[in-house]
């Protein structure tokens, strides 16, 4: 199913602006950008979430509640004056949502704390994906509460987990350090026994008959706030408060006495509390990937729908937000259901307005988004992979991949490291979700007499199989069964698993066969097909987060070939994309998601859009590339320290340490230049001690190895000390400064593809200039706006400052000039068909173009790939025209014979038949967006 173009307001949706709001960055600070993202060619502000986070939250993914804008943020009257100042510029505003999951912990997350407080018998206990009755009979009716910073006795010695009283409200609640624990009403009796007070001592027996009306949700709550209030009431006086305070310190747990009440008192509780090291084997409720502040959420309940998604609707409803952007949507039991859903609320608030829905997907090479979802496509990591993976040389592949294996010894295959990977997170990081996947599929083997004695121990050996070689996020089943694309995508998960698992357990793989939607679920006894869809939406909820975690997070920071190719959407097998691939992909996009978002950047990204354009260029330099770092191996080899499992740096790290160095090597820093080369240095460093982390093979977050990695901080030291004999520092900042003006056109290419491709250009804040940033925090630095909106007021035309690219303004100035076609032209771009340009002569490999046509109109996109060769030993980042002689563009017959203007440098040329030199088109920039003049 097509999706048609969409009316989305009187603006258009022509291209996107991502910014990142946190209390640094408000609402209100994003109002005076507005004229300048209006003059810069964007149709909508696309927000970070805004709905109230985490206090400090620098990303607003983290949501406590759900009915309020973000007070960090401004609130809603921030929000409103934003709206204001984006209508007034004829701007529409996209926000992004999370529905899967809510930050919890600590204090603020209301649903959250009534859960710990009652229980199964809380308003909000079906609101969170928690297994009340776990293989564990410990935690039967109970939650695991892993906040601990140290195993639970420990903490309990410390002192530092108190019983405390609120006055205000009448409650008592354990506290650590952030994180409140509520006591339930029923068990306040065991405390207030202590007050040595006759009226608390009523209140004690009052509470403690709350017990008796736990079958009455509704009554027990009512009596509970009742007692609570008339408790604070009598807490104001002197006498109730000397006796809250005797009551208080009767659990106080620098005693022994005190810490033995407190510990019975506490093990009574609807949760128990541990420490956060064992959430990994024992948790029973579902996180967002191994995050245990982040809880999951069943949205495919209705009423959880309703509440976490009325005031966002309300918004839609208003004309504040015009569109939205689903977080994760791959958490969500019905990813399908969900999004279909949310369209038919947002079509039912605003009938005058076709929805606009955007999911983050990641798609594996060979996958494409579902059809059937009503969302406009994704956010675009798959064209963030195609328009890089089409600028790297397919040549670098086998001599950068020797290079690789000949100085790390680790294997020449990214799908090797993957599923270690995969072993490892599913052992150590994720053992729970495994196991509660494995208790789901073992309730649907006792349902069978045949298969009742199938051990839970070989489920979960059989899953891990499964889940090791599974190819793509995650399937979607539904009560029909699994579709073609889910069978193909499986088979090939259980052929693999087939190979690797124990002979013993093979029989279970056929079984996982027709549990994971090879019988129908909706052929099955409602009691069987309940087992069995619950079976299968876990095992879909924990294969996204084995992905994530183990190739995005762990794989990529292992496997260093070329890290320009280790990103978010890109599998670094795939070591480049052919021009055909990249055209493959265009027209399916204009076919089936013509709104899709095309993203270069994002919060999320590894390494900045330009680092990669540049690290592109040692595809092609890859000779030169492992001749020098051959040399800086040798070179500093004596830098590594011995360390008893092994020399520090690794080889593997020293690899990407290098990438990253030249990758990212500011324009214009001189290797002399103390205060430059420090700052930039810190940067490096803080994304080396995220990278080692991140590989989880010598240092990890949970365990990090502080002498490794002061070991690898002084090796980057050392290595570009400035009076090192070996001119380090010299030969990095040389080398960077060979690649960069290859770099540049391919970052300039990169960026014309986004904007004329099928689909909507999404600009992450600040990237209109070059952008050089690592993975976050650092590409969510702040931005120099005052310089953007100076460059893009001069209005100079881009090759007018091609001499200058060092400073970025060119890269805007494309940018801005393709942007005013798309409004110039929102139906060619937004509806446009896509055809592939065909290019002969000597440099035709180095040339990609295509045309977009509609109705009389048309566009001719031309931009440089590969250009290093070419480009020899040029600081210019442009070929002489005199270069491209006899490489020619060959049109299609309906467009031959045309007189053409560039948009981008305001030059008119001329189509010699079918043949439109190749020279003259790339005479002023290496891009060009030539219109029919």
């Amino acid at each position: 199913m097509a999706n048609p173009p969409r009316d989305t307001g009187p603006a258009g949706l022509r291209a996107t602006a991502r910014l990142q709001f946190h209390a640094g960055f408000t609402l209100d600070d994003a109002v005076p950008l507005v004229p300048y993202l209006a003059q810069l060619g964007i149709s909508h502000l696309y927000a970070s979430p805004i709905l109230k986070a985490r206090p400090g939250s620098m990303h607003g993914y983290d949501i406590v509640d759900h009915g309020q804008i973000n007070p960090e943020l401004g609130g809603e009257p921030a929000l409103r004056r934003l709206v204001a100042a984006l209508k007034e510029a004829g701007l529409g505003l996209i926000i992004d949502i999370v529905p899967n999951h809510m930050g919890v912990g600590g204090a603020d997350n209301a649903w959250w704390l009534d859960v710990l407080e009652w229980g199964r018998q809380s308003l909000f206990a079906s609101f969170f994906d928690i297994d009340w009755e776990p293989p564990d009979r410990s935690l039967s009716n109970r939650m695991l509460a892993p906040f601990l910073g140290a195993p639970y006795g420990e903490v309990l010695e410390s002192g530092d987990l108190t019983l405390q009283f609120d006055a205000a409200e009448g409650r008592f609640h354990a506290q650590y350090y952030e994180h409140r624990f509520p006591i339930a009403p029923q068990h306040y009796h065991h405390i207030l026994q202590a007050a040595g007070d006759p009226q608390l001592s009523d209140f004690a027996l009052e509470f403690g008959r709350i017990g008796l009306h736990q079958r009455d949700r509704t009554m027990a709550r009512e009596q509970a706030s009742a007692l609570r209030a008339a408790l604070a009431a009598r807490a104001a006086t002197p006498e109730g408060g000397a006796g809250i305070a005797r009551a208080l310190a009767a659990y106080d747990a620098t005693t022994e006495e005190g810490r033995k009440a407190l510990h019975r008192l506490l093990e009574r509780q609807h949760y128990r509390l541990a420490w956060w090291r064992a959430a990994a084997d024992e948790i029973n409720w579902r996180r967002f990937f191994d995050i245990t502040s982040l809880a999951g959420l069943r949205v495919e309940l209705p009423e959880v729908f309703d509440a976490t998604h009325e005031l966002v609707l309300k918004l839609y409803a208003e004309g504040a937000v015009d569109g939205m952007r689903i977080d994760h949507v791959d958490g969500l039991a019905d990813p399908r259901g969900y999004c279909r859903k949310l369209y038919r609320r947002m079509q039912a608030v605003r009938p005058d307005r076709e929805p606009m829905i955007w999911v983050e997907k990641i798609l594996a090479p060979f996958e494409t988004l579902r059809t059937d979802w009503s969302v406009d496509g994704t956010t675009g990591y798959d064209f963030m992979d195609e328009a890089s993976g089409v600028l790297h040389d397919p040549e670098g592949e086998a001599p950068l991949t020797a290079l690789w294996t000949e100085q790390t010894g680790r294997t020449p295959l990214f799908e090797e490291e993957a599923k270690q990977a995969r072993r490892q997170i599913l052992r150590d990081n994720l053992a729970s979700e495994l196991n509660a996947t494995a208790a789901a599929m073992k309730r649907v083997a006792m349902r069978d007499l045949t298969t009742r004695d199938f051990t839970l121990t070989g489920l979960r050996r059989a899953l891990t199989e499964v889940l090791v070689h599974f190819p793509v996020y995650r399937l979607y089943i539904s009560t029909g069964g699994r579709s073609a694309d889910d069978k193909r995508i499986l088979d090939w998960a259980l052929a693999g698993a087939r190979r690797t698992v124990r002979a013993t357990d093979r029989p279970l793989i056929d079984l996982l066969d027709a549990w994971l939607g090879g019988d129908p679920p909706r052929s099955l006894p409602p009691v069987l097909r309940r087992e069995r869809l619950a079976a299968a939406v876990r095992f879909q909820q924990l294969s996204a987060p084995v992905a994530a975690k183990s190739v995005e997070d762990t794989a990529f920071y292992r496997y260093g070939r070329l890290i320009s190719r280790n990103e978010v959407g890109s599998d670094p097998a795939r070591f480049a994309v052919t021009p055909a691939g990249f055209h493959g992909a265009a027209r399916a996009r204009v076919k089936n998601f013509p709104r899709a978002l095309l993203a270069t950047a994002t919060h999320d990204h590894k390494r900045g859009e330009d680092v990669r354009a540049r690290l592109a260029v040692l595809s092609e330099l890859h000779g030169e590339w492992t001749a020098a770092v051959q040399r800086w191996s040798r070179l500093n080899a004596s830098l590594r320290r011995d360390l008893p499992d092994g020399a520090a740096p690794g080889m593997s790290a020293q690899l990407m340490l290098y990438q990253t160095l030249v990758g990212a090597w500011p324009l214009g820093l001189a290797p002399e230049d103390e205060a430059g080369v420090g700052a930039f240095l810190e940067r490096v460093a803080a994304w080396q001690e995220k990278a080692l982390r991140e590989a989880k093979r010598r240092t990890e977050w949970a365990v990090p190895n502080l002498e490794y990695e002061a070991a690898c901080q002084e090796f980057i030291t050392a290595i570009m000390a400035p009076d090192r004999a070996s001119h380090m520092r010299a030969e990095i900042a040389a080398f960077a400064a060979r690649i960069a003006p290859a770099g540049a056109i391919n970052g300039l290419s990169q960026a014309l593809l986004r904007c004329a491709s099928p689909g909507v250009p999404d600009l992450y804040q600040g990237t209109e200039f070059w952008d050089f940033s690592l993975v976050d925090p650092d590409n969510r630095r702040p931005v120099d706006w005052d310089a953007r909106r100076g460059a893009l007021e001069a209005a100079m035309p881009a090759a007018a400052l091609l001499d200058h690219w060092q400073d970025g303004r060119v890269k805007q100035a494309v940018i801005a000039g393709a942007l005013a076609q798309r409004a110039a032209r929102p139906a060619l771009f937004a509806a446009g068909d896509y055809q592939p340009v065909s290019v002969e002569g000597p440099l035709a490999q180095h040339v990609l173009a295509f045309l977009r046509t509609h109705r009389g109109e048309a566009a001719l996109i031309v931009v440089t790939r590969l250009p290093a060769t070419i480009l020899k030993d040029s600081s210019l980042p442009l070929l002489p025209a005199a270069e491209w002689s006899g490489t020619d563009l060959r049109l299609p017959a309906s467009w031959k014979a045309r007189h053409w203007r560039d948009a981008l440098t305001r030059e008119g040329l001329r189509a010699h038949g079918d043949r439109l030199p190749v020279g003259q088109v790339l005479a002023g920039l290496p891009v060009a967006l030539l219109e029919v003049g």
